[in-house]
């Protein structure tokens, strides 16, 4: 105890604080083993993509202009498919969100006339536009082009509805879609072991449907990956968890060979496709980023099941629980109260190492039809494998916390979350 003292009460943490937190570390034993044996296997699970692929000193130069015959490109490409289990791997600083990867992933697999059925629910606000649903129809949209769109809500348990899945896929039906994180909602994430139970029913079905994953939040929190346990095809943004809290920009599609281009070639042109794209002297960020991406998310579970306790012994609602397995890095904070909430962003704001002096404030942030507070003192503008805390400003004001290139400093914005609270 007197360490936790002298380590955090000089930033005004009191001693009821500092108290808790030790309580939340002593129980959480058990938790940071698994954590670190799934840090252990990824990690090597990388470092031999790396190995097998023979990267070299060669492949870290760069290309400009049109970017043809990038041999750095197509190794990492590779590294990326096979750390993935997948077919093939677009991995591209020019696409600059988890958003555009997912919306190539869907424009590549859709057509005119085609289905594309939601099985968890309504997807995260910035996909909306893409689709054209709700506030987000549009002229350039998936629907507008012809596709139809279906949704399905996840079982009250936040288990998949498996028999409704069944029974929802029709002939028209070319795309079953997952998103593996929680997004703006208060369901928990889904596993590999559930997307695998999807995969397996929906094949059932319809044996050539394409199961599309957006994976954003969620690579490496397990084992597996989607595209090892059924899944066709995902997406994802570099500056979350396969960018390893070290890449700048960027975005990633894998999966099977023929969807992946399909993608590429949306991002470019269909003449084009994956031979196009310069890399601009940032292979070498993108091969580090995914080799350090296993230890960095082990960080970001890490702080998020200190969280999880801490909040939980202060009497805070939280999700997940400190003890249950985790598909993705975040961890929500219901307050039922608007100032709560603003207050708790404040606090995480406060520990960040970029823009520590400012105080976050609602607005209306492109994409989403709420207003949206985000505490995010990060070097990299919208990196969540850095700590930060959003949501919308709405009942019953949920913050979603994740990211934290270094447990000790969620440690310590935790501790004076709870001080905000209480003071």
């Amino acid at each position: 105890m007197a360490g936790i003292t002298d380590n955090y009460s000089k930033y005004g943490v009191s001693s009821d604080t500092l108290a808790l937190a030790s309580e939340a570390e002593e129980s959480l034993k058990a938790v940071y083993d698994s954590i670190d044996d799934i840090v252990t296997y990824n990690e090597l699970k990388v470092l031999e993509a790396f190995r097998a692929e023979q990267f070299s000193d060669t492949h870290m130069g760069q290309t400009t202009g049109y970017g043809y015959d990038d041999i750095g490109r197509e190794r990492i490409e590779r590294i990326f498919a096979r750390s993935f289990g997948a077919e093939k791997a677009y991995v591209r600083v020019q696409i600059s969100s988890g958003t555009q990867s997912v919306s190539a992933m869907l424009w590549a697999c859709l057509r005119p006339g085609d289905e594309m059925l939601s099985v968890t629910g309504r997807p995260y606000d910035t996909l909306m536009s893409t689709i054209g649903i709700g506030s987000g129809k549009n002229d350039m949209a998936l629907t507008s082009y012809g596709v139809e769109y279906k949704e399905i809500e996840l079982l009250p348990s936040g288990d998949p509805d498996i028999e409704g899945i069944k029974s929802s896929i029709t002939d028209k039906t070319k795309v079953v879609f997952i998103q593996k994180s929680r997004g703006y909602t208060g369901r928990r994430a889904l596993l590999c072991s559930d997307i695998a139970k999807i995969a397996e029913a929906a094949k059932s079905v319809k044996p050539d449907v394409i199961v599309a994953v957006d994976n954003c939040y969620g690579e490496f929190t397990e084992k597996t990956e989607p595209t090892e346990v059924g899944a066709d095809i995902i997406a994802g943004s570099l500056i979350k968890n396969p960018g390893g809290g070290i890449c700048k920009t960027g975005g990633y599609i894998a999966g099977r060979e023929d969807l992946v281009e399909n993608a590429a070639r949306h991002i470019t042109t269909p003449g084009l496709g994956s031979e196009v794209g310069p890399t601009l002297g940032f292979n070498s960020m993108i091969a580090r980023g995914l080799f350090t991406a296993p230890q960095c998310v082990g960080e970001c579970l890490k702080g998020a099941v200190f969280a999880s306790k801490i909040f939980e012994l202060a009497g805070i609602e939280t999700s997940p629980a400190a003890e249950e397995t985790r598909g993705d890095i975040v961890q929500t904070l219901t307050f039922r109260d608007s100032t709560k909430m603003e207050k708790f962003c404040a606090a995480i704001q406060s520990c960040a190492p970029v823009d520590s002096f400012v105080t976050p404030e609602p607005w209306d942030m492109p994409g989403y039809e709420d207003k949206v507070i985000m505490a995010a003192g990060a070097f990299v503008q919208g990196a969540t494998t850095e700590l930060s805390c959003d949501g919308p400003m709405k009942q019953p004001y949920i913050a979603y916390m994740q990211g934290g290139l270094v447990k000790e400093q969620v440690k310590l914005a935790c501790m004076l979350a709870l001080e905000h609270q209480n003071g």
